[in-house]
């Protein structure tokens, strides 16, 4: 978990690391990179130090030849709004380059710039939230590192599935609002179909339509959740995870901190994977490379963690065939 204090020690640290790659570039301008996170500054989900570290590692060390500046929104859509407004600025002030670290974020700085570069990262269809025109050749002025990929829909019902063989029906728990959603309906529907059990939708914006649907799922026996990848259930995910451990519904999370807070079971893109990522594309943009001919890029790491204490709780026993591919085992 790193606060402002700690990232900026952090980044300081960094930079008299790497003095001889610093002096190397004393004749450069100092460059302005912009950080748009969803996230809270102290939430132990955000990779951030990932993407600093590999920026250093390619001979950009803040305070020396690079200006980061991190906005961090809370999970508050208005006021990601006036922080991309706020980081595009006007100039001579404005960034170099912006990385974004969601949809909503990419979005609030698509209708500020078109010339500015920004590299994105999570989310989960590029094309279908309007972001890019294509993978391949994204053109315009942005480009990045999408987190998931469409078959992840029916993989995490299988999991489900797997770790909780009585499974009859699975409430399918996503945010309406979130146009990437539907990337993953086929693959759901399919490995419903193969699994014999009932999707069923369960949209949810808020606390109490997330405490309804668990609710939901645990009148009758057979009943789980597959709780898709968005803000609302990353924002939210205490309650979620709090909820389906007193309605006794087991549930399949999309990434591995919901396991290591109490979730049943995560499967997921490495998060740190991803930022360490976005910074090779920020430093050949910084270097002339024009955003528009760099294709998006899908994620090459999964993990997969499970929680053996909320297992028990939940009455499951977890298969051997789990426990062998999970990256991380919670006792």
């Amino acid at each position: 978990m790193i606060g402002r204090r700690d990232f900026i020690t952090f980044l300081g640290g960094a930079a008299a690391a790497w003095p001889l790659v610093a002096r190397a570039q004393q004749g450069d301008r100092v460059r302005r990179i912009g950080v748009l996170l969803q996230e809270d500054e102290n939430d132990p989900m955000v990779k951030v130090s990932a993407f600093t570290q590999a920026l250093a590692d390619l001979g950009w060390a803040d305070r020396r030849n690079v200006r980061i500046d991190l906005r961090w929104a809370s999970g508050d859509i208005n006021r990601i709004r006036a922080l991309a407004q706020e980081l595009v600025g006007v100039q001579p002030d404005q960034p170099d380059i912006i990385l974004a670290t969601s949809t909503v974020a990419t979005a609030a700085l698509q209708r500020e710039t078109r010339t500015i570069p920004i590299v994105f990262t999570n989310l989960s269809d590029p094309v279908a939230s309007g972001i890019v025109a294509r993978l391949d050749r994204p053109s315009g002025n942005i480009t990045g590192f999408a987190n998931f990929e469409a078959s992840l829909g029916g993989r995490w019902l299988e999991l489900l599935a797997e770790i909780a063989p009585g499974l009859k029906r699975a409430g399918i728990m996503f945010n309406p609002d979130n146009p990437g959603a539907s990337l993953y309906v086929p693959s759901l529907e399919a490995a419903a179909r193969s699994l014999k059990v009932v999707p069923i939708p369960a949209p949810v914006h808020s606390d109490v339509e997330i405490e309804t649907a668990i609710v939901a799922q645990g009148r009758e026996p057979g009943g789980g959740l597959v709780i898709m990848p968005d803000t609302t259930t990353f924002v939210h995910r205490a309650r979620l995870i709090m909820a389906a451990a007193g309605n006794n519904v087991p549930a399949v999370y999309w990434q591995s901190n919901f396991a290591r807070e109490g979730g049943l079971l995560s499967y997921g893109v490495d998060l740190p994977d991803l930022y360490r990522r976005a910074a090779t594309y920020v430093d050949r943009i910084l270097r002339g490379e024009k955003p528009g001919d760099l294709p998006v890029q899908l994620p090459t790491k999964y993990e997969m963690v499970v929680n053996l204490k909320t297992a028990k709780a939940l009455g499951l026993t977890v298969p051997q065939s789990i426990l062998l591919r999970a990256d991380e085992v919670i006792e």
